[in-house]
């Protein structure tokens, strides 16, 4: 992987790898866990890998890559309950191109890739920790679907951190759900900010600023309102639509993150 792209070979891959394949103009990207055996577990909106519930899906779907019309023979699923499906690593990727998120990434680093959605600097879990993770999910689901609160991505950190946004009514721990909202939000807090330069590039250069301030704030290494929740918990929880609310916590510092919320 290079400093600006995380793409990656096949070859290279293994099991407990967060993977992605941008869908459509680097707008979109769908992440999944790859689980070894050429198998790739991933969170969909009930089977369907592309959609959102809003008018975003015509253009994800219109300007996605080519798939083949020949019908996989090892992936008979097209429709799940939960959402969450077991498929093959070229029905995963549908034709896109192979990247690989990163965990554990420097504040630099993190601000040199200013697309959200392709690394972050939480610190990820043992590769057979996120394996379990996915596997149990796979079984029992991972709640409803939701492009801001409840995505692919956000499934994904899921496995490997094992980290849940606390307040379901604020957006999840995806990084292009941030930057979808980041970029017009970065525009209207930088207004108030207009009076320190006149230049187009001075007020440009405000807003980037803004928006890589958000993001950074905002991802799931550096915020606070997140709590580590057992996977075997984490679907009574949803179940019972208790998510929120959690035992007695304490704080803890890890490298690389701020302190966190754990719940016991």
């Amino acid at each position: 992987m290079g400093l600006l792209s995380n793409r990656v070979k096949k070859e290279s891959l293994k099991a407990g790898d967060h993977i992605y394949s941008w869908r459509t103009a680097y707008i979109y990207a769908h992440h999944g866990i790859y689980v070894g055996d050429d198998k790739v577990i991933h969170f969909t909106r009930r089977g369907q890998e592309v959609g959102t519930g809003t008018a975003l899906d015509l253009l994800l779907i219109s300007s996605g890559p080519a798939r083949s019309r020949e019908i996989c023979p090892t992936c008979t699923t097209t429709l799940d309950e939960n959402g969450v499906i077991s498929s093959c690593l070229n029905c995963f990727l549908a034709g896109g191109v192979l990247y690989r998120f990163e965990y554990a990434v420097s504040p630099a680093l993190f601000l040199a890739k200013a697309r959200g959605g392709t690394c972050t600097l939480a610190i990820a879990d043992h590769d057979d920790i996120v394996v379990h993770r996915a596997n149990y999910l796979l079984e029992n689901g991972f709640g409803c679907y939701n492009i801001f609160k409840n995505n692919c991505e956000d499934f994904a950190i899921y496995c490997k951190t094992g980290l849940l946004v606390l307040d379901q009514g604020t957006i999840g721990q995806s990084g292009q759900a941030v930057s979808i909202i980041g970029g017009p939000l970065a525009a209207v807090l930088s207004t108030p900010l207009r009076f320190v330069t006149t230049n187009i590039y001075g007020m440009a250069a405000t807003a980037v600023g803004v928006y890589c301030a958000s993001r950074y704030a905002a991802d799931i290494g550096m915020r606070r309102d997140v709590v580590t929740v057992q996977v075997e918990d984490l679907t009574r929880r949803l179940a019972t639509g208790l998510l929120q609310v959690v035992e007695p916590q304490i704080s803890v510092d890890l490298p690389h993150q701020s302190s966190q919320t754990v719940a016991r």
